[in-house]
C-alpha cells in the first residue's frame, strides 16, 4: 500500500477556477482514511499553502517554496528548512537590477517586492496572500530566503536562465513552476528532497509514495517518488519522465490516481 501522498497544488489538485472538487476532497479523505498520508507539495509559500490544506482538512506537514520549507500545520514546526546562499542571493540581485528585471524575495513567510506593479499584484492574487513593498532589497538579501523568483515572458527567462546556470547554478536549484516564473532556491530545496525527508520522517519507503504533478519544478520529486504521476495538462517533459499520466487537474486527475492506486477502486 502506498503511504505517503505528496500533490502538487496550482494545476494538480486545483482546477482551473483554484478549487478542489468535492470528489477530490472526499478521496483524499478516503485516502487518508485507509492509513495513507496525503500532503500537498508547492512552491507556494506556507501561509498560501496553509490556506488550501486547511480547507481540505489536513494536518500533516505540508513541503512548501518548491521542498524549501517543511513545517506542521497545527503548531507551525519548522521540520525542514534550506534557505538560498547569500551569496548567490547578491549575485542574482546585482543581476536582476542590471537587467531591470521584476524580483520577488521570500523571507519569514511575508512576499517582498521591490515596487508595487502588476506583477506582484497578479501573483499576490493568485497565491491569496499579501504582499509588502522593499524598495532597497539590500536591507534584505543577507535574511534567510527560502525562494527567490524572476517574472517575466517565458521565452525571456528561459534566456536568463541560461545566463544564469553558470553564474550560480552550481549553489542554487533554478526551476519553473509556471512558464513565466523562474525561481531559485537552495540546492537541496527541491519537492525530491523534501518528499525524502517526509518518507524518513513519516517511516516509509520511497516505493512506497506517490508523487503528483504538471510542471518542471515537480520534476524532482515524480523522479524520486515510488510512483510518479504527470497530470493529463503537465509539460510533456514531465509526462515523459512519469511512471502514470492521469486525467488533467479539471477532470479529477488527483481523484482517480487515489481511486485506482491507493483504494483500489478503479481496475488496472
Amino acid at each position: 500500500m502506498y503511504k505517503l501522498i505528496a500533490i502538487d497544488v496550482d494545476d494538480t489538485l486545483l482546477t482551473d477556477d483554484l478549487i478542489v472538487t468535492e470528489g477530490t476532497r472526499k478521496s483524499m479523505e478516503a485516502a487518508i482514511a485507509a492509513g495513507a498520508t496525503v500532503t500537498l507539495a508547492t512552491g507556494r509559500m506556507f501561509a498560501s499553502a496553509q490556506k488550501i490544506a486547511r480547507q481540505i482538512n489536513l494536518n500533516v506537514p505540508i513541503i512548501t517554496y518548491q521542498g524549501a520549507l517543511v513545517k506542521t500545520l497545527l503548531d507551525g514546526q519548522v521540520l525542514y528548512e534550506r534557505s538560498v546562499p547569500s551569496d548567490a542571493a547578491s549575485e542574482l540581485l546585482a543581476f536582476c537590477s542590471e537587467r531591470d528585471l521584476h524580483l520577488q524575495l521570500y523571507a519569514d513567510d511575508q512576499l517582498y517586492g521591490m515596487e508595487d506593479n502588476e506583477k506582484i499584484q497578479a501573483y499576490s492574487q493568485l497565491s491569496n496572500i499579501p504582499y509588502l513593498i522593499e524598495p532597497d532589497f539590500s536591507k534584505l538579501i543577507h535574511k534567510p530566503l527560502n525562494k527567490m523568483l524572476i517574472i517575466d515572458d517565458p521565452q525571456r527567462l528561459d534566456e536568463l536562465a541560461l545566463e544564469l546556470i553558470p553564474l550560480i547554478g552550481d549553489r542554487v536549484h533554478i526551476t519553473k513552476s509556471k512558464a513565466h516564473y523562474l525561481e531559485f532556491m537552495h540546492k537541496e530545496g527541491t519537492k525530491g528532497h523534501a518528499l525524502t525527508f517526509m518518507a524518513e520522517h513519516l517511516g516509509c519507503t520511497m516505493e512506497e509514495t506517490i508523487a503528483m504533478g504538471d510542471a518542471w519544478n515537480d520534476r524532482e520529486m515524480i523522479q524520486a517518488a515510488g510512483l510518479g504521476v504527470a497530470m493529463d495538462n503537465a509539460i510533456d517533459a514531465l509526462k515523459e519522465i512519469a511512471d502514470y499520466v492521469t486525467l488533467s487537474n479539471n477532470d479529477e486527475g488527483v481523484k482517480h490516481v487515489i481511486d485506482k492506486f491507493v483504494l483500489n477502486k478503479i481496475e488496472a
